[in-house]
């Protein structure tokens, strides 16, 4: 029984977050966050321009409440919407200027579109990038299309790591799909390797402080001279 509701439970929020990512286009939406608080349930909105999200006067975030709180029975939604810092680093937001540059200019220009987007991506500071648009692009005869560039793995704990998204563009020709894979610049790679200088090295820092054999010997000596000249004075006044 705990397990179906845990199930019931996911399966609902997936739901929430569809139909989220339904509801909002052209607003750089990244990904959606549900948390369960002690006044409600919080949305959290991941997006590029939370301003159009909002709306005028908080319009279309109040609709995108009331509908949320009708359609999924949800007592007292709470909706947060938080800025994207680096967009170009976030693979749905990339795939979303793609659809939208495919539906606005059509599919002639798709190798600019592609060539421009993965130019950004990589200037944002990607390890690598791999961009797929198969369809009927650019003649009636579907085909695909991959534009690359930089370092991705592909398999492996590494590949965890790598974003992806895939979205849908409707043009003239029929429907074209868009699937983008960044690698983020934070991935630790097994191959990464860094060269630490001899002098800098805190073993070596340690051998350096500690004292050798022949400075601890003179040091014994140094310390026996004066003694030595201290018994003949005594024994010079004892006389």
């Amino acid at each position: 029984m705990i397990e179906r509701k845990f199930v019931a439970q996911k399966m609902k929020e997936f739901q929430i977050e569809e139909y989220i990512t339904q509801s909002l286009d052209n607003v750089g939406h990244s990904h959606t966050k549900m948390l369960k608080t002690p006044l409600g349930e919080k949305v959290v909105i991941y997006s590029s321009r939370p301003g159009l999200i909002v709306g005028r006067k908080g319009q279309n975030i109040k609709q995108l409440t009331r509908n949320l709180k009708k359609r999924f029975e949800l007592e007292n939604p709470q909706i947060e919407i938080s800025e994207v810092e680096t967009p170009n680093l976030d693979a749905n937001i990339v795939a979303e200027k793609i659809v939208d540059a495919l539906e606005k200019f059509g599919s002639e220009k798709f190798k600019a579109i592609g060539h421009r987007i993965m130019t950004d991506v990589m200037r944002a500071g990607a390890l690598g990038i791999e961009i797929v648009i198969s369809g009927k692009v650019p003649s009636a005869r579907a085909k695909s299309w991959r534009f690359y560039q930089g370092y991705l793995k592909k398999c492996g704990d590494v590949a965890e790591g790598v974003k992806r998204a895939r979205l849908q563009a409707q043009l003239k020709t029929g429907i074209v799909g868009v699937k983008v894979s960044i690698m983020p610049p934070d991935i630790r790679l097994p191959d990464d390797i860094e060269l630490v200088d001899g002098k800098d090295s805190p073993e070596l820092k340690r051998e350096e402080s500690k004292p050798s054999a022949e400075s601890r010997a003179n040091n014994g000596k140094a310390s026996e001279k004066p003694k030595r000249k201290r018994k003949k004075k005594d024994e010079g006044q004892r006389a």
